[in-house]
């Protein structure tokens, strides 16, 4: 028996190596890609974070892979009738399920394991790299393009080139929220880039200052400090550690109970002294729409725990289902195997998943049991497969 089932691992190994390599590469490639469209990378620098892309890509492509594994495995072995001389052997078609089952087990971990440990260290070298290279970003985008907008911060630059790091007749243009836009014409300028704090420090040279309603102000010399349009100060979630979600929940959790604390106190001194307008304009107002906000906040680092661990775990579930159902159809075509499971699983589990993921995230459902209906239904679907596989 161990023989066999060393045969039936060897097997399931070769196939899902060569299987995750092809894809993972093609995928990374994709991954780079939009990377360096959406940061503006050059090409040295895309080459720089290739090598920490692949890591982001195989928690969404080892469960798939697994899946056909399985299936081209199964259904070769059961086409080329092995299964059934397994079992006339007197050899139980469960133990040869049991690589598979090890291997979901086994990857279902190393899945987590990517994605709480490597996953955040990939993305953090990701973001050094772009972050090394955002002062020739930002020139290149002006070298190339002559024009640069920040639309957060109202800010437009115009050049007619840039030499090196010197900007060649700049055009700033600075449009304050509510207020008039000030012009800014100089005949160069030079900038310098403070990385640590994200912003850029320029000095302009013979500029005309154009105020609204004002004639135009001649300066020799005009410093200003405008903000990095790479900068991004939220944390995506997904790019941090349980052990860190953990901490910013519980975080959260004593801020929600202090606050909740706090609206007591005024929604009862309110209706104490008759204040009733205040219960829904004033403080007390602005106290459950906060309160209210800090909630589905709440629900969001929670909700990504869970689904974590959830998402890790379908590598064990494909495979519970996937062999059996292949062993059932008895054909060397694993096409159509792979496909009569993956196709449920992208039309029932996924939108599934993501619909408990998101009244989760919204604080409808817990995300104790939510995130686990999709596994539960693969679960429920994978027994009784089995069941029939050692009927029949």
């Amino acid at each position: 028996m161990k023989l066999l089932q060393r045969y039936v691992l060897v097997e399931l190994l070769k196939v899902f190596f060569f299987l995750l390599s092809a894809l993972t590469v093609l995928l990374v490639f994709v991954g780079v890609f939009r990377e360096a469209s959406a940061s503006g990378l050059g090409p040295s620098q895309a080459m720089k974070i290739m090598p920490y892309v692949a890591p982001s890509m195989l928690p969404f492509t080892i469960p798939a892979t697994l899946l056909l594994t399985v299936c081209l495995v199964y259904g070769r072995m059961a086409g080329d009738q092995e299964i059934t001389a397994a079992k006339a052997a007197g050899i139980n078609v469960t133990a040869m399920l049991w690589p598979s089952i090890i291997l979901g087990i086994t990857l279902s971990f190393g899945s987590f394991a990517l994605t709480d440990r490597v996953i955040p260290w990939a993305m953090g070298n990701i973001k050094r790299i772009v972050t090394a290279a955002m002062e020739d970003i930002f020139l290149d985008v002006l070298r190339s393009q002559h024009t640069m907008k920040i639309k957060d911060h109202g800010l437009e630059i115009s050049v007619m080139g840039v030499h090196g790091r010197r900007l060649v007749r700049p055009v700033i243009q600075y449009t304050p929220a509510g207020r008039s836009t000030i012009t800014v014409q100089a005949q160069e300028a030079t900038i310098e880039f403070d990385l640590d704090e994200q912003v850029a420090h320029l000095h302009l040279v013979r500029a005309f200052m154009d105020l609204p309603g004002q004639t135009s102000d001649y300066h020799e010399r005009i410093d200003r400090t405008i903000p990095l349009p790479f900068k991004d100060d939220e944390t995506n979630p997904r790019h941090m550690t349980v052990i860190e979600l953990n901490r910013d929940v519980k975080r959260r959790s004593d801020e929600l109970k202090r606050r909740r604390q706090r609206r007591d106190i005024n929604t009862a001194g309110a209706l104490l002294l008759g204040e009733f307008d205040e219960l829904v304009a004033g403080e007390s107002g602005s106290y459950e729409h906060q309160y209210v906000y800090d909630r589905e906040d709440l629900a969001k680092g929670r909700t990504q725990i869970h689904s974590r661990y959830a998402l890790a775990s379908s590598c064990f579930f494909f495979a519970l289902m996937g062999g059996p159902i292949a062993i059932l159809q008895a054909r060397r075509q694993f096409l159509t195997s792979f496909f009569m499971c993956f196709m449920p699983i992208l039309i029932l589990y996924y939108p599934l998943v993501l619909l408990m993921i998101n009244l989760s995230k919204l604080d409808i459902v817990s995300p104790v049991w939510s995130v686990w209906v999709g596994n539960a239904i693969l679960l429920a679907v994978g027994v009784k497969v089995i069941t029939k596989v050692r009927q029949h």
